[in-house]
């Protein structure tokens, strides 16, 4: 395997394509038990989307970048790894004892600095990119899972929970959502509509 197959292979963890079906599985798992949490979980990551989104509207289609910092995006990949994933690893191992969601909240949270670290190492991101989307999405996995389980809580079934979140991402693994080549196509009349 060359290093840019690599990179390509851990860097599907992060795609769209596949985080997306995972953060829809915490939420019908959690609309189980609550769902309220569910929908606060909805909105916390489709909030962080919106953010991701309209920075890259903003330098795809109007040309607005922070050099100073090198900074023209957030990485959605970086940022949809550390929620999702960390949301996910967090439910998971907090179904099983309270007291150990933080474990499976840091495994999310590793594996979306690993995905920011292929990013940069694949010329995708910056540097301070990535560090957006890490910061950016663990701080939506620390926010929701410590709201979450801030009163004792038993999560049914987790192990069909976890068997079908497992099923989810190896059907999703490889699938790529048009996401960025839709913003880089209407960022320019976005731009133009709203004359920046």
């Amino acid at each position: 395997m060359t290093s840019i197959t690599v990179l390509n292979w851990i860097t599907n963890f992060g795609d769209a394509g596949m985080t997306l079906p995972v953060a829809a599985g915490c939420a019908l798992w959690l609309g189980t038990s609550d769902k309220r949490q569910a929908l606060i979980w909805v909105a916390s990551l489709a909030a962080a989307l919106a953010l991701v989104g309209a920075t890259k509207i903003l330098y795809a289609g109007c040309g607005i970048e922070v050099r100073s910092i090198d900074f023209r995006m957030i990485s959605g990949h970086t940022m949809l790894t550390s929620s999702v994933w960390g949301v996910a690893f967090g439910l998971l191992a907090g179904s099983r004892n309270v007291k150990w969601y933080r474990m499976g909240a840091v495994s999310g949270l590793a594996l979306g600095a690993l995905i920011g670290f292929c990013r940069v190492a694949d010329g995708a991101h910056t540097p301070s990119e990535v560090i957006a989307g890490w910061i950016l999405g663990s701080g939506i996995a620390l926010f929701f899972l410590r709201r979450f389980f801030k009163q004792p809580r038993r999560m049914p079934g987790s192990i069909f929970a976890g068997l079908g979140l497992l099923a989810v991402s190896t059907i999703a693994y490889g699938h790529h959502a048009p996401i960025q080549q839709m913003l880089v196509m209407y960022s320019p009349w976005l731009c133009n509509w709203f004359e920046f």
